[in-house]
């Protein structure tokens, strides 16, 4: 596993993961969030770092992210404005899960598309290498409205479980990462292979590979799985930023 990042690099990857979000569209104006988890020296999460509500993902910087803990109070002596969905999505996620460093919950174009397939379609198929990462590795949770009472992030906790993700039902995408940049790299992968199969689904019918064939391709992938994905890529994506 790698080690957990200091605050200061955290908040340098988190504000990068948003400002790389906008440049792709993956923004809704003032809505959805992507959070990081800040370690204890047990390294357990008690406090994570969200964006302030009302900037575009566009503005986040490290020195305006909002540091709340997981029942949502803002520790940090700012008293930011924070999404209340916020916390009832990420709080609970990070509270579930303290191996998700990083929670992305985005309304990106194609990510809502695939959400509002019928559930008979499975979701995500392996129609394309991209899916082949996240082969049985994308849960789903029904939509149940505006509002996440208690009751609904407990479902939707058990609904993620082990997984690095899920549908969000009607609504959009939820990924977690051991890192920003895994998160983000598996948000990149899932927006793709969402894009494909739409697109190959208008086309006709797509094409899947076997399950055979999805295992051991996702096998490929994975390797051993001791490293977060993402570590090839962020160095280069950081770097994008200078673009």
């Amino acid at each position: 596993m790698p080690t957990p990042a200091d605050e200061a690099t955290l908040r340098r990857d988190l504000a990068a993961a948003y400002r790389l979000a906008a440049r792709r569209g993956w923004d809704d104006i003032v809505w959805t969030h992507i959070s990081a988890a800040v370690p204890t020296e047990t390294g357990e999460p008690s406090a994570y770092l969200i964006n302030r509500f009302g900037l575009r993902f566009a503005e986040v910087r490290p020195d305006n992210l909002v540091k709340v803990d997981v029942r949502g109070c803002v520790i940090d002596g700012s008293n930011a404005s924070v999404n209340p969905s916020g916390f009832a999505i990420h709080g609970a996620v990070h509270a579930a899960r303290p191996d998700a460093v990083c929670v992305m919950h985005l309304h990106t174009r194609w990510g809502q598309t695939l959400a509002a397939l019928p559930r008979a379609e499975q979701g995500l198929l392996p129609c394309s290498q991209p899916a082949l990462r996240w082969w049985r590795r994308l849960g789903h949770h029904a939509y149940e409205g505006l509002a996440f009472e208690e009751a609904e992030r407990a479902r939707l906790v058990a609904a993620l479980g082990s997984l690095d993700g899920l549908i969000l039902a009607n609504h959009g995408t939820l990924v977690v990462g051991r890192s920003v940049a895994e998160a983000f790299v598996l948000t990149h992968l899932l927006e793709r292979a969402a894009q494909i199969q739409i697109a190959a689904m208008a086309a006709g019918t797509p094409h899947c590979v076997s399950d055979e064939v999805a295992e051991r391709t996702q096998r490929q992938w994975l390797g051993d799985g001791s490293m977060p994905e993402g570590e090839d890529e962020w160095p280069a994506l950081l770097r994008s930023l200078d673009d």
